[in-house]
């Protein structure tokens, strides 16, 4: 079972676009909570994330580690979109691996070879699968979850994410 945690702050159209992707893992029993983690929005983000059944917390990351009722995790940025074929390859990472795993890009979303070079990597783009264990542990000095993302040792999932729009 997976808890996906999704850390926002005023982006409640992200958010709607991202907790429309994982409908079909909670339809397939995959998702079992999704938490929500606001820093602080002084937007409609609440009413979003509690009309789609999320839990909404306000506070970092490290809290919503602390309420995910999953082994695993997802975290995730609003506005990030998991493509066709997420469920199968995260539940199959889950039941053989110990180590975090990414998403691969879609590829009609992939910049140019150039862009992608000098443009400042986000280390959440991508997503990050990751053990309830290790991320807590991660959690103790990280503030935020791009800061638990960054630096990590990942394997690649074959499955794709439409990347949320740079802020």
């Amino acid at each position: 079972m997976l808890s996906v945690l999704i850390e926002t702050r005023n982006d409640e159209e992200g958010l709607a676009r991202t907790l429309a992707s994982l409908i079909g893992g909670a339809v397939e029993g995959v998702v079992r909570d999704v938490i929500v983690c606001d820093t602080g929005s002084t937007d409609l983000t609440h009413y979003v994330a509690e009309h789609a059944g999320c839990h909404y917390m306000a506070g970092g990351i490290s809290d919503g580690i602390g309420q995910a009722k999953g082994d695993w995790l997802l975290l995730l940025e609003p506005g990030a979109r998991l493509a066709e074929g997420w469920i199968e390859e995260v539940a199959a990472h889950t039941a053989r691996q110990t180590m975090p795993a990414r998403f691969s890009r879609a590829r009609a979303n992939r910049a140019p070879f150039l862009a992608r070079v000098f443009s400042g990597n986000r280390a959440l783009a991508e997503g990050l699968v990751i053990s309830k264990r290790q991320a807590a542990a991660l959690a103790k000095s990280a503030r935020s979850a791009e800061a638990l993302a960054r630096g990590l040792a990942t394997r690649r999932l074959n499955a794709e994410i439409w990347v949320a729009p740079p802020k």
